[in-house]
């Protein structure tokens, strides 16, 4: 394995990474910094947790505290991200990387008074991490332009399609300078990624890996079927194992993340809600309030999932199962970080059969089945196709709960049902219709 002391970077970024405690690079850095530092393009597919903000920061401070300028720095470098939450830790990257070097940066989003932003502006910045509508908005004002980008990174390229920004991003492309070197980071590479990366990268690199498909291995990973009235007595009930040290709980709406957040907190659990509808300084008392340890449940919505980059959550429950499967990935990967063992429990009610067939195919198996609570709901369990093999997958228990007598019939039962067809561990489902996806 490669080590940061290997690069060719500037002296103060190597003392920056050094404090930082850094030594091995990750697979993404080792294949990313070197052309980045060659000045050439780069399309790079790796999920968040990997160590790609250092892969493509690092290179950008060392170009920039390389080059000469003269009189006041007008953003040289743009990150472009889709959320709120990213963009302040990129910002918070910037920061360490760039502690002994005399650059400035502005991360800028909505939600927020544009004031502060705009005084930073007018003294001059080096590097500017942006969402895209309040960099358009500050542009449209004339508080903005590009004239001296140098860098410019999409990340979360995928992310920023799914949530509709496609025309800001071409909005923004036609107005950067043609010299400048791109780098586009993607979780996943459908064929829109891969269209809108040929309209501006030249000859990129590509360095891949940890494809949206691949779930870490730490990852325990089971799925409960239950009712969708019942599913706030479940999620309580885990929650009151002494095991789930932290947790995040995701939803599919803002409404539902208010009314589980509302719902724990009425049971006692200290929890804090994290979605779009929220303000920017209620998202981020939230998220400190979590890495801080001062609130145990964090419950978000995917559009924030991207931008939750803490070590130590033990537990992601999946409330709601995601409509678009990749999703699952990207909400499972809160857990499981620096190496350490996290465990993933989906609630399947009988709304969410497609749902899960989808999630199954995408990561390649099936979600350990768990049967040991009392509220588990027959009518939720998908339907195993005609003529194909089926089986319960394995069940386990949650820590410290003893398995009831119901509950051991139930795990028999699966048992012999899966040895009467072949004893397929990978069940394939068939979809009970599509209501869940009103």
């Amino acid at each position: 394995m490669k080590s940061f002391a290997s690069l060719d970077l500037i002296e103060p970024l190597k003392r920056a990474v050094s404090a930082e405690n850094y030594e091995t690079l990750t697979p993404i850095q080792a294949q990313a910094i070197p052309p980045l530092l060659e000045r050439r393009d780069v399309l790079g597919c790796a999920q968040t947790g990997t160590g790609k903000t250092a892969a493509f920061l690092l290179p950008i401070l060392h170009h920039l505290a390389n080059e000469e300028i003269v009189g006041k720095p007008f953003i040289r470098a743009l990150i472009l991200t889709p959320t709120r939450e990213l963009a302040a830790q990129i910002g918070e990257s910037f920061e360490a990387y760039g502690q002994f070097l005399d650059l400035r940066h502005l991360v800028v989003f909505g939600g927020v008074s544009q004031r502060p932003q705009v005084a930073a502006l007018r003294r001059g910045i080096d590097l500017m991490v942006a969402t895209p509508g309040r960099l358009l908005d500050l542009h449209g004002q004339g508080f903005i332009h590009f004239d001296d980008v140098d860098f410019f990174v999409l990340d979360e390229a995928d992310r920023m399609l799914d949530m509709g920004f496609i025309r800001d991003i071409r909005r923004i492309l036609e107005m950067l300078p043609q010299k400048r070197q791109n780098l586009l980071f993607s979780a996943t590479m459908p064929e829109s990624i891969v269209k809108l990366a040929s309209a501006f990268l030249t000859e990129p690199v590509r360095v891949e890996v940890d494809r949206q498909s691949t779930t870490v291995e730490q990852i325990i990973q089971r799925v409960m079927f239950v009712a969708r009235a019942d599913k706030k007595r479940l999620l309580r009930h885990l929650l009151g194992d002494a095991d789930v040290e932290s947790a995040i709980v995701f939803t599919r709406t803002k409404h539902g993340a208010n009314r589980v957040t509302k719902d724990l907190k009425k049971a006692g659990v200290e929890a804090a809600a994290i979605h779009g509808n929220k303000s920017q300084g209620a998202r981020l008392r939230a998220l400190a309030g979590f890495k801080a340890g001062e609130v145990r449940i964090l419950v978000a919505t995917d559009i924030a999932s991207r931008g939750i980059d803490v070590e130590g959550v033990s537990h992601v429950f999946n409330y709601d199962l995601p409509n678009i499967s990749e999703s699952y990935v990207h909400r499972i990967g809160r857990t499981g970080r620096a190496g350490r063992e996290g465990i993933a429990i989906a609630f399947c009610d009988e709304s969410e059969s497609e749902y899960l067939h989808d999630i199954q195919k995408l990561i390649g198996k099936s979600l350990d089945v768990d049967l040991d609570h009392e509220w588990h709901c027959p009518e939720a369990v998908p339907v195993p196709r005609q003529g194909r093999n089926s089986g319960a997958g394995g069940s386990r228990r949650p820590p410290g709960r003893p398995q009831s007598g119901a509950s051991r019939s139930r795990t028999e039962s699966s048992r012999r049902n899966a040895d009467r067809s072949g004893g397929s561990s990978r069940p394939r489902w068939r979809g009970r219709g599509g209501s869940g996806r009103g």
